[in-house]
């Protein structure tokens, strides 16, 4: 079957997979969604006995279907390599009752590495099968780990340039050394003197510009995104969630047809969306826990009904969440909305012009798949320290919030079944805020002694990633205002 895609603002045009991909955001400023959620058409049994990449090929397969087995295979095995430091790419840790899907052992220790291995290969063979001969400008906004991760996998690549917008104060100070000394001859970093928000407004922009896009194809360029507006990032989280399942099938922690709840740290809503996709292709995924931390617009949203972004940025220990406009959440609004373009399209202007919206009664009811919860600064540091002391394991401030929420929910709930909490990023990431939770004493430690000390308390070796920014030569050290973003994209292409 053919799944082609539209946007969530205008159901009648159709692209293929390849396609979107490669625009990254709809022309009407929608985001692409396929025309139908497949259904795995291998048995959970059959893929509990496969390799992460041969999960992820069947899962990729049923939405990517106008790319060919073999490039598919290649854009798979060409992500899921030796950058990864373990051979299960996503191992499943058990502690304290809760089951730690691992997504932090790419080239970069943090979840994004997961779809950022691959969409490269995703997007440059996109390039080709729609005969682009423009080069591809990839554009990304970050809250700290996609600009790294997105860095990473096109640092490089032929064809492509990139540029990655980061809030100068509000990402950890391990998570801006690995983006500014990031090398590669296409790539280009950028600090704003703004919060996420800030950067991703204006990089949804500069995409919805008519008059750059024209000057920019004059001189051979097209945009497209790395960030999870891209379904070329969500599909490949799919596979993971799907994977994680039969882990725990395959070892007799469930049995085929059992449910698991998944708890996921949440800012942008893709990583958990992908889990919901995940549930409505055939894995048996019973309640979706969306956690927040003090930025809680998702949480109140999940009680309300109501999304409200109108409050105060708050920059908490967990900055890949400080998030108050989740782009992906639309793609979740357009579902319940009964995949009502018109809908969605009036939730989304009234986000923009007055910073909220509500949703109808009927459409609240069909959020039953998921829960949320939030989690305090202190109450995530005591996440991190308790977990530690009572089993060794040693979590990031993100996994933290998570952990914290699904423990408060088994509490009110009862609800005891198996649940995988995803990992979002490593504990050297975020040293600093790991290692004070942990202790106060380490508060006056530097940055690279507190990496070395988690590494004898955890008993883990330190990731390539830390070690190789350890000495690295700062490389971009541009800072703007949020207005002047748009003037720096073009300086950096020559337009």
């Amino acid at each position: 079957m053919e799944i082609r895609y539209k946007s969530t603002r205008n159901e009648k045009d159709t692209v293929t997979a390849s396609q979107a991909i490669l625009q990254g955001l709809a022309k009407d400023g929608g985001l692409f969604v396929p025309t139908a959620i497949p259904t795995l058409d291998v048995s959970l049994d059959k893929l509990a006995t496969m390799s992460y990449q041969e999960v992820a090929y069947e899962v990729l397969k049923l939405f990517l279907t106008d790319y060919t087995e073999a490039e598919l295979k290649h854009c798979i095995n060409s992500a899921y390599d030796e950058k990864f430091d373990v051979k299960e790419i996503a191992p499943l840790k058990k502690a304290d009752g809760a089951y730690y899907l691992e997504l932090f052992h790419g080239a970069t220790i943090a979840f994004k590495d997961m779809a950022l291995s691959i969409l490269p290969h995703l997007l440059t063979t996109a390039a080709k099968k729609n005969q682009n001969e423009g080069e591809i400008v990839i554009l990304t906004a970050t809250s700290g780990d996609t600009g790294k991760a997105a860095l990473a996998g096109f640092a490089d690549v032929p064809g492509t340039r990139i540029i990655v917008f980061y809030p100068k104060n509000g990402v950890s100070r391990i998570q801006e050394k690995q983006m500014v000394t990031q090398k590669g001859a296409n790539t280009h970093v950028i600090g704003i003197t703004g919060n996420f928000d800030d950067a991703q407004t204006g990089v949804k922009q500069m995409f919805g510009n008519e008059e750059l896009k024209e000057r920019m194809a004059k001189a051979g360029f097209c945009f497209s995104s790395a960030n999870s507006i891209n379904i070329g990032r969500l599909v490949p989280q799919v596979a993971y969630y799907v994977y994680a399942y039969t882990r725990l099938l395959a070892d007799g922690t469930l049995k085929a047809g059992e449910e698991m709840n998944v708890t996921v740290p949440t800012g942008n809503f893709g990583n958990i969306l992908a889990a919901y996709y995940a549930k409505l292709m055939g894995t048996p995924i019973g309640k979706l826990i969306c956690a927040s931390n003090d930025n809680k617009v998702l949480y109140d949203f999940f009680e309300t009904g109501t999304y409200d972004r109108n409050r105060e940025f708050i920059l908490t220990t967990s900055p890949s969440m400080d998030i108050l406009i989740s782009s992906n959440l639309e793609r979740l609004i357009y579902m319940i909305a009964g995949c009502d373009a018109a809908k969605t399209t009036e939730l989304m202007n009234s986000l923009k012009t007055t910073g909220k919206y509500t949703i109808t009664d009927e459409m609240k009811a069909r959020l039953a798949d998921f829960t949320g919860g939030y989690s305090t600064e202190a109450q995530t540091a005591e996440a991190i320290k308790s977990l530690y002391e009572k089993t060794g394991y040693v979590m990031d401030t993100h996994t933290a919030v998570a952990a914290h929420v699904y423990n408060e929910y088994r509490k009110a709930t009862g609800d005891d079944r198996v649940t995988v909490i995803a990992s979002t990023a490593s504990p050297y990431k975020f040293t600093r805020s790991v290692m004070g939770a942990i202790d106060a004493k380490y508060e006056s430690w530097s940055d690279f002694d507190l990496v070395d000390e988690l590494s004898r308390i955890a008993g883990v070796k330190v990731p390539n990633a830390i070690e190789e920014i350890r000495t690295a030569p700062v490389l971009h050290n541009t800072v703007c205002e949020t207005e002047k973003m748009q003037a720096e994209v073009e300086k950096f292409l020559g337009l």
